[in-house]
This record gives structure tokens, sequence and C-alpha cells, in this order.
């Protein structure tokens, strides 16, 4: 009996060291997996394209667009919902072919921009963080961008966000981590590519190396950096880098779509800018992320990303106006890379309502301007003793357009006061954001609550999102799929539902790149 025992011991150990061996063996072949593991070799039997627009949302999926949809329409109005209608539907999700990518990458359901954006330029899957490279870090890929150049195209990339972050990168750089920011700025550089436009350089100077603007200049390159420069680019202009000057907060990506100011330029200024450039008879490939969307959604601020979106869409008009003189030759996708912030539009306290009206009476981003041009001057000048809601109550009325009860206006507006339970939680986030941010001692519910966000900012922000019916789940990035929106040339090839990589190989199989 014991030898039995013994006997079936062995064999089990045997083959778990079986199975073992088999995982470790094929471990670098795990990512082969994901690439080989495709639907059939997409084919297009027309003439490719001469102008192709790709448009990515960063951190945009189905919320953020229903969301800012629903806000447009004003669900809600009874005479739009008699109609049947209470969506504004955005120009994009008009177009006439409509799919949805998965977004995994090599390791994780939850990627980032530089795994999904690598996805979509050059068609493979790697780990988080990497850009055009295999999991080894040692393979590099060529996204499509620079294929495309070696044919004769002209290549544009624009972004909201800084121009060598993870998702503009993907369509120049080879890199084994995103953050290397002044590997990739050289790269930029040496990538001969015809227009670079919108958010500037993180690390333009690396550990103390020659500013990114000095070897752009070398390297032939054009800088325009003030609004006139800008807007009187055009296609004898040679190679460009346009910064936009009037920048967020942050010094490095346009404002917030919602704190921009009248006058300033927007995405979709220089998408209009960038085919002016790119414009030729051979034709052009442009990239254009709508980054801003993604920070938004990090915040976890509906209001912010909903107008960025808007922006968004607004640049996609510029392509569309162009189609519209070249339909026959020209191609626009609009996808997005990862959602983000788990946003969902639904609130335990609102049931099957929503409220987007609500979101009307927010005038500035929560994270961005309410935080740095409010909150933090408030905490040079007071302390946690005497810090006071009140004290903020017109500059919170105008951020979010929630009042105190004995505001002047809470008569007019009852569904914007703050209840017995908000004005609680507001005041201890205040007490929080008073306390130096390395004296905070955050029991784990306030970790969840307030991410590594403000903590009055971010309350604010979740009372007025829940006020019109919004919730969010996260601080990071989900697995949701996205979707992709296709109009002219080769937009047959877009519909269904598939991995993000595909993406690449049905621009490749349009474009003709092998």
């Amino acid at each position: 009996m014991m030898l039995k025992r013994n006997k079936k011991l062995i064999s089990a150990i045997t083959s778990f060291v079986m199975v073992l061996a088999i995982v470790l063996t094929t471990s670098s072949n795990v990512f082969a997996f994901f690439n080989s593991s495709k639907a059939a070799t997409p084919v297009f039997q027309g003439k490719a394209p001469k102008y192709v627009f790709l448009f990515i949302g960063d951190g945009m999926s189905y919320p953020q667009i229903a969301s800012t949809e629903m806000y447009l329409g004003k669900q809600g109005r009874l005479n739009d919902l008699v109609k049947g209608g209470g969506i504004e539907q955005l120009n994009f999700s008009k177009f006439p072919v409509s799919g949805a990518a998965q977004t995994f990458d090599a390791t994780s359901f939850i990627p980032d921009s530089a795994s999904t954006a690598t996805s979509i330029a050059s068609g493979y899957k790697t780990l988080s963080g990497v850009i055009n490279m295999d999991i080894s870090k040692q393979i590099e890929y060529t996204p499509i961008s620079e294929s495309l150049a070696t044919k004769g195209y002209k290549v544009g990339i624009v972004s909201s966000v800084p121009i060598n972050h993870a998702t503009p990168a993907s369509f120049y750089s080879k890199v084994p981590h995103r953050n290397e920011y002044y590997n990739i700025a050289l790269q930029l550089a040496d990538s001969g590519f015809d227009y670079f436009g919108g958010g500037g350089f993180l690390s333009p100077q690396g550990n103390g190396q020659t500013h990114i603007y000095e070897v752009l200049e070398e390297k032939g390159y054009n800088l325009a950096l003030d609004k006139a420069s800008i807007l009187n680019l055009n296609n004898k202009s040679g190679k460009v880098v346009a910064i936009n000057p009037d920048m967020s907060v942050d010094g490095t990506s346009l404002p917030y779509e919602v704190d921009r100011k009248q006058g300033e330029l927007a995405l979709a200024d220089f998408v209009r800018k960038g085919i002016d450039v790119l414009d030729n008879p051979k034709g052009f490939f442009m990239m254009v992320e709508g980054g801003k969307i993604d920070w938004a959604n990090h915040a976890n601020d509906a209001v912010a990303s909903i107008h960025d979106t808007i922006a968004f869409s607004n640049a996609v008009e510029e392509a569309i106006r162009f189609y519209n003189k070249h339909p026959e030759d020209t191609l626009i996708i609009v996808t997005g890379d990862h959602e983000t912030g788990g946003m969902s539009i639904g609130f335990a306290g609102t049931g099957y309502s929503t409220f987007f009206d609500k979101l009307d009476r927010a005038n500035t981003s929560a994270n961005d301007i309410f935080r740095r041009e409010v909150l933090n001057p408030y905490k040079e000048k007071h302390t946690m003793e005497t810090a006071k809601l009140s004290d903020l109550a017109l500059d919170i009325k105008y951020s979010f357009g929630v009042l105190i009860p004995n505001d002047p206006e809470a008569r007019f507006y009852p569904e914007m006061v703050l209840n017995a339970n908000e004005i609680q939680r507001l005041e201890a986030a205040l007490k929080q954001s008073m306390t130096p941010s390395n004296q905070r001692n955050y029991s784990q519910q306030e970790r969840l609550m307030y991410g590594g966000y403000e903590p009055l900012s971010i309350t604010l922000t979740h009372i007025l999102n829940n006020k019109a019916g919004i919730t969010f789940g996260t601080y990071d990035h989900t697995g949701l799929p996205v979707p992709v929106f296709a109009l002219g040339k080769g937009q047959e090839l877009f519909t269904g539902f598939y991995d993000n990589t595909d993406i690449y190989r049905k621009m490749a199989a349009i474009l003709n790149v092998r």
C-alpha cells in the first residue's frame, strides 16, 4: 500500500516537474503566442489612400464617448425623450464603419499607453512601459509611420500632452521604458518626420545635456513657439516642431479644454496646421492623440473628460473637412488605446436618472486649476486649525457649481446644495488637504477615497460627478475594449471585434506596408 502511494506521489511530482519545465522553456514564447493567435491577414484590393489620419483618444472608451454624447444632448429633457433622442452624437461616432478592439498587453488585462500604442503602431504585444520593443527588450519593432515615411509619405505627430509621452513616442521611437524622455526626444529629432505639434517636452535637457531645441535645430527643424508662427505654417515651412505657447499649469501640455481661454490654441488648431504643413501630392500620415482625456479620467474629473472629448471631436472635424475635399484618397481612423478611470454612467444615489445639466455649472478642471490656483495658495496662508470650508465657498461654487446651504443662490438651485453628509466629507477632506502630504496618515478607506490626489479637490469632483449620475471605479486604467471608427478608403476592414494589434494589420494591408 505504501509503495503504491509512493508511486502515485512520484508520478504527481514528475508530472509537475514536466509542466514546470514546459512553462519555463516556453515563457519566452508567451509573447509570440499573443502575436501568432491572430485572425487571417486582412486583404485590401483597392488603391492605397494618399492621406491617412489616425486619432487616438488616450483613456477613451465607450463610457467617455457616451457621457460626452449624453452631456451634449442633455439627456433627461422630455422633448428629447419623446423624440427617442436624448444624445448628440460626436462626429466620429457617426462614421459609417465601427468595430471594437481588445486592449490587453503581453502580461496584463489592464495595459498602459506604451504597450497599447505599440500594438496599434507596430502590431505587436509588449510589456507595459515598453515602446516598440519585445518583452525581452532586445528586438525592436518598426511603427507604421516609419514604414510610410520610407514610401514617400510625409508624417506628422500631434498630441495635447508632451510630444515625447508614451502614445506619440510609439510612432517614432523604440525604448525599453517610456520614462526615457530625453532619449525619446533625441529619437524624435532623428526621425526626420515632417511635423510635430501640440505639447512640449518632458526632460528637455535630460541630465544636463544639450537642450532638445538646439538638437532639433541642428537636425534641420524649424521651431514654431508662438501663436503667430504656428498660424503662419504651411507646406513650405519645412520640417516643423510647433509647441503650444499657452501651456497648462504643468508646463508641458495643452490646457484642459474646460480651462482653455478664448484665443488660446486648441488641439484642432494643431491638426489644421499639420494638414497645411503635410499636404503634398505623394500623401501623408498623421497620428493625433487626445492625451488630456486620459489625464482627466485619472483624476476622475468627468467635466474635464467630457470637454476634452469634445476638443478631440473638434480635432477630428479638421480631418473630416479634408476628407470631404479628397474622399477617394483619404482614410480616417478614430480609436482609444485603453479606458481610464472605470467611468460608469450611473450612481446609487440617482437610481435610473442622470443630471448632466449639473455639469454645466463647473468652470474649471478640479485637479489642475482649482488645486493649483485656489487650494494651494489658501494652504500657504492657513493652517489646519484656521482653515474653514466657508472660506472657500465662492471658489468652490465657481469651480464646481455646488453650494453651501446658506449661499444666496441655494433657493434657485436646490439640487446643487451640499447635504450634511457631503459637508462632512468635505470638512474631513479639507483637514487632510491642510496636513502636509508627508504627514498624512490615511486609513485604507481614505486611500481609496483620495488616491494620490488632493483630498479636497478629488472629493468635490466625486460629489459633482455623483450629482450628475456618474461614478468612477479607479484612478488608473481598466481592461475595457475600445471602439474603432473608420471613414474613407478601406473603411470596411475595421468592422468586427478584434485585437488592437489588428488595427496595425488593417492599416498595413490598406497601405501596402509589409
